[in-house]
C-alpha cells in the first residue's frame, strides 16, 4: 500500500466490475450462506471511490442510478472505512466520494467493488500500510465478493466465495445489457433453495473444461463452458430477462447467461467489433435499459495517480 497522504490531498481507487463465468451453488449451510465454486472475472467497468479527511465519517455518489447508492453506514464504502479505522484504533474521520459506473444491484458486485477500493482508499489516504492478507481478511468480513474486487485479474472463488485461488485467463469480449431495477442477491439465493427444495444438490466444483477454456484465451471453448446455477432463480423471479439472453444470442453473442444474482445479463462476443453490433441490437430490441462493452480480465482496485 502507498504512503498516507498530506492533509486537504484526496486518494482516489479505481476498482473493476466482476462477471461469474462459473456459478456453482451447493445447499444452504446451518449459517445460510452456501459454498461455491465461483470463477470470477474482473471486467473493465469501473467504478472509483475518493478518499479525503473529514471530520466525520461522510459518503457522497454520483454516476448513473446514484440515487439508487444508499448513502448511509449500510453502505460497503462506510463500512471498510470503520472496519478498517477499528483495526488500528483511530477514529473513521474521512469522506468517500463514489463516482458509481458499475451497474447497481446488477449482479456485478458494484456495492463489494466500493467496499474494496474505499479499503484501498483509507488505509493510502492514513498512512496504515496494513498488509495486503489482513486486508483481504477484512474484504472477507465485509462481503463475499469483496476480496475479489481488491485482487481483480482472474480468480476461482470457494468458501461462501471469498477463499481465492488465481487462475489463467486469455482475454475476453463481453457485452453487459443493463436491466431496469435490481435484484436481491439474498432474494435469489431464497428462490434458489426454493426451486431446489426435495432434490439432491451435488458440491460445487470448478469445471475443467471451463479452467482449460478460460487459460486458451478461445472464446468459441469458452461460450460452451459457461455456467450459471443462480440463473434459473433470477429468471424465475424476473421471466423478462429471457428475452433479453435470447435477443443477444440472436444478435451473434457466442454465449448469454445472467450475471451473477443478475438481473445483469452478459455475453461473450469474439472481437470488440461484435460486441459493438450485439451491445446496439440489444438496445434497439427493447428488452434493457442501456449496454455496456468491456473486455477481461481487468486489474483489481489501484490508487490513482
Amino acid at each position: 500500500m502507498s504512503t498516507g497522504a498530506g492533509a486537504g490531498a484526496g486518494v482516489t481507487v479505481r476498482v473493476p466490475a466482476k462477471v461469474n463465468v462459473q456459478l456453482a451453488v451447493g445447499a444452504a449451510r446451518p449459517d445460510g450462506f452456501h459454498d461455491l465454486a465461483n470463477v470470477f472475472l474482473a471486467v473493465s467497468l469501473f467504478d472509483e471511490v475518493t478518499a479525503t479527511l473529514a471530520d466525520s465519517l461522510t459518503v457522497s455518489c454520483t454516476g448513473p442510478d446514484a440515487d439508487q447508492v444508499p448513502l448511509d453506514r449500510t453502505n460497503l464504502a462506510a463500512r471498510a472505512a470503520e472496519t478498517l479505522a477499528a483495526r488500528h484504533g483511530i477514529s473513521p474521520s474521512v469522506h468517500l466520494h463514489i463516482a458509481k459506473n458499475i451497474p447497481v444491484a446488477g449482479g456485478m458486485a458494484g456495492g463489494s467493488a466500493d467496499g474494496a477500493a474505499a479499503l484501498v482508499a483509507c488505509d493510502a489516504l492514513w498512512g496504515l500500510n496494513t498488509p495486503l492478507a489482513e486486508l483481504l481478511d477484512i474484504c472477507a468480513e465485509l462481503g463475499s465478493d469483496v476480496p475479489f474486487s481488491l485482487v481483480g485479474g482472474a480468480a476461482l472463488g470457494t468458501g461462501r466465495g471469498e477463499l481465492l485461488t488465481p487462475v489463467e485467463a486469455g482475454t475476453f469480449h463481453w457485452v453487459f445489457a443493463v436491466a431496469d431495477g435490481g435484484l436481491s442477491t439474498p432474494a435469489v439465493f431464497r428462490e434458489f433453495d426454493r426451486l431446489a427444495e426435495g432434490r439432491e444438490i451435488p458440491e460445487p466444483v470448478a469445471s475443467p473444461a471451463l479452467l482449460a477454456a478460460l487459460a486458451s484465451g478461445d472464446p468459441e471453448a469458452l461460450a460452451g463452458a459457461l455456467s450459471n446455477d443462480l440463473q434459473p432463480a433470477a429468471l424465475s423471479l424476473r421471466p423478462s430477462l429471457a428475452a433479453t439472453l435470447g435477443a443477444g444470442v440472436e444478435a451473434g453473442a457466442l454465449a448469454a447467461l445472467v450475471s451473477g444474482s443478475g438481473p445483469t445479463t452478459a455475453f461473450l462476443v469474439r472481437d470488440p467489433e461484435s460486441a459493438l453490433k450485439v451491445a446496439a441490437a440489444l438496445e434497439a430490441s427493447g428488452t434493457c435499459r442501456t449496454t455496456r462493452v468491456a473486455s477481461s480480465p481487468a486489474p483489481g482496485a489501484v490508487v490513482l495517480p
